[in-house]
């Protein structure tokens, strides 16, 4: 099996177990090319509006090294802000027999990839883009992508509307390889009873007990809808409905006034959650909300948390997930993201359904997500490695 190297912008929670489980279950021997400590150090990040690091192992259980960014402004905001000019070089001296990217928009991806094309190195690319709530992309845009992903042997796809944009791009079905986004189920796991105790004492200390709640979790941005979610809430709650928000970000201060202004209802906010807090914010809900509007939500990796969680969602038809987990009356409710009152009515419903109702979603939900696990992850990469061209 081929030596595969991996460049990857920064240590990710989500893959970093993947990473782990991969090297611990396949014979796959490759290395990770890390471009920047965001993750692994305390970095504060602007759209959360805090510094943190994440609380879970990123870097163990696998071979991996940080290459020296140099960029005055690092991170992932501009092309310029992962440059790497010894990256090449690392790669040169490992010497891969295929090099997968994860993303192309920064310097030394594009220094990484026109690398591997002059030394004959096969090239693999991962990404979750989609076309959702867009005809197409701009011609140049479109020409210079096609172009791009000509020069890759092989890509896998996380979902349908992944596939179909990389289809719309020209890249053709031979190529493609699907390998689904997935969390690390040891962690979300619905069993757990410290994490089951923990969200009962959750919701006792929020005073939530006997109410259906709403949990919406992450960074607080406009295109993820969190205003217009509590607005929608304030319209058909009753007293027996509670909203919960986890995170932070710009939006927070018209989270808290809208919701100061309505003592009555029942809106309660938790700081940003690490990792290992998050389980136990997910069993506190009945519903997990991402209302996400615009391309912004590729594909929304919390889903996965929740739904393996048992919780069923409700998303907007925007996030990039929704064709592939949440199917409406089955595992959540799905409503057009742009439509004000399509989110009233399926908010109305999600927390209007009888409790066996949503006994039946939330098992319909166990179900599903019990395919999108490392070992199906992995079985794509695989499949795509094994069909490279010979050197």
């Amino acid at each position: 099996m081929r030596r595969l190297a991996i460049v990857l912008s920064h240590p990710v929670q989500y893959y970093s177990p993947w990473f782990r489980w991969l090297r611990a279950h396949t014979p796959l021997e490759f290395r990770v090319y890390y471009l920047w400590e965001f993750g692994a150090t305390a970095r504060r990040d602007p759209q959360f509006g805090t510094t943190f690091q994440w609380d879970v192992d990123l870097l163990g259980g696998y071979e991996s090294e940080f290459v020296p960014n140099v960029a005055r402004d690092p991170g992932t905001h501009h092309f310029g802000g992962l440059d790497n000019p010894t990256l090449t070089t690392r790669l040169a001296a490992w010497r891969p027999g295929a090099l997968l990217l994860f993303g192309y928009n920064w310097r030394s991806h594009q220094r990484a990839l026109w690398w591997a094309r002059w030394h004959g190195v096969p090239l693999l690319f991962r990404g979750d883009s989609h076309l959702l709530g867009r005809t197409q992309l701009p011609l140049l845009r479109r020409l210079s992508l096609r172009f791009l992903y000509r020069q890759f042997a092989a890509l896998t796809y996380v979902g349908a509307a992944n596939r179909d944009y990389f289809r719309a791009l020209g890249v053709p079905e031979e190529k493609l390889f699907f390998a689904p986004h997935s969390v690390n189920t040891e962690h979300f796991n619905p069993a757990d009873p410290a994490s089951r105790a923990a969200a009962a004492q959750q919701r006792s200390d929020l005073g939530l007990a006997g109410k259906r709640v709403i949990l919406f979790a992450g960074k607080f941005t406009a295109a993820k809808q969190p205003v217009e979610l509590l607005q929608t809430f304030l319209q058909v709650a009753t007293s027996s409905d509670a909203l919960v928000f986890v995170g932070e970000g710009t939006e927070k201060f018209r989270l808290t006034t809208l919701a100061a202004a309505h003592p009555a209802t029942c809106v309660r906010f938790l700081p940003f959650a690490n990792q290992s807090e998050m389980p136990a914010r997910y069993l506190l809900a009945d519903i997990f909300a991402l209302p996400s509007r615009g391309s912004y939500e590729t594909w929304g990796l919390a889903v996965n948390e929740a739904m393996h969680l048992g919780v069923p969602c409700l998303v907007s038809d925007l996030v990039g997930c929704q064709r592939d987990l949440v199917m409406p009356g089955e595992t959540g409710w799905v409503f057009p993201a742009e439509d004000p009152a399509a989110l009233a009515a399926a908010l109305h419903t999600a927390l209007r359904a009888p409790p066996a109702e949503l006994a039946r979603l939330s098992r319909n939900a166990l179900a599903l997500i019990a395919g999108y696990t490392y070992k199906q992850t992995s079985d794509g990469l695989l499949a795509a490695l094994a069909r490279l061209p010979s050197r």
